[in-house]
């Protein structure tokens, strides 16, 4: 997936250079305000192991399709 900017949409897993199918947003509450969200994105193949990493911290908030995430980070 290409954003508008012409930057390919990338997984964040270390070392994968896979397309980002999935936006995980997530924050930690000691660290930020309860609306502020962090996205990493994933790819079909980490999406699970990436939800389960910030999910067994308590950090993460809502997946949503690569396509939908807005770039504000």
């Amino acid at each position: 997936m290409i954003y508008g900017d012409g930057m390919a949409l990338t997984c964040s897993a270390r070392g994968c250079q896979a397309e980002a199918a999935w936006a995980l947003r997530w924050n930690n509450p000691k660290l930020h305000t309860p609306d502020r969200r962090k996205t990493w994105l994933a790819c079909e193949q980490h999406r699970e192991s990436l939800g389960d990493f910030l999910g067994a911290r308590g950090f993460l908030r809502e997946v949503e399709p690569a396509d939908s995430a807005d770039r504000r980070e």
